[in-house]
């Protein structure tokens, strides 16, 4: 599974305020699994077992993609957020899409792996574990 962009063939620009979009998804995303499913997340790499589960059980309801959009964006913010701490990446946006790009250069699209876990093609425990690879732990 590889959902790193090469940067060399696409010109992205990082914008300081690129974050502020994700970072709230993941907090709104956090909220409601606290008040909803009482499951605390804690921006560890391990909470993302809890949150590829999670997805799963959604999947396996069967419920319309249109109806779990929203939870779906707010998971991979969060699993974007993990990688963000984890490595010292910081969140890009370009045209309404957001990506982490790692230190090491690479983009990663947690949000679209979110929706990938929900066709049962994805895993964001796994994004992650490949995204810190070889990353300094923070």
């Amino acid at each position: 599974m590889t959902t790193a962009t090469n940067t060399t063939t696409q010109q992205h620009t990082a914008r300081p305020g690129a974050a502020a979009r994700p970072v709230r998804w993941a907090a709104d995303a956090v909220a409601a699994m606290r008040e909803g499913a009482r499951l605390r997340l804690d921006y560890s790499a391990r909470s993302l077992w809890s949150v590829d589960r999670m997805i799963e059980g959604i999947r396996r309801e069967s419920a319309p993609y249109a109806a779990v959009e929203t939870v779906l964006r707010g998971f991979g913010a969060y699993a974007g957020e993990v990688i963000v701490r984890q490595t010292g990446g910081e969140w890009w946006a370009s045209g309404g899409d957001h990506w982490v790009r790692t230190p090491d250069g690479r983009l990663w699209d947690p949000i679209d792996e979110a929706r990938r876990c929900y066709t049962g093609d994805g895993s964001l425990r796994l994004l992650c574990r490949d995204a810190t690879r070889g990353a300094p732990r923070r």
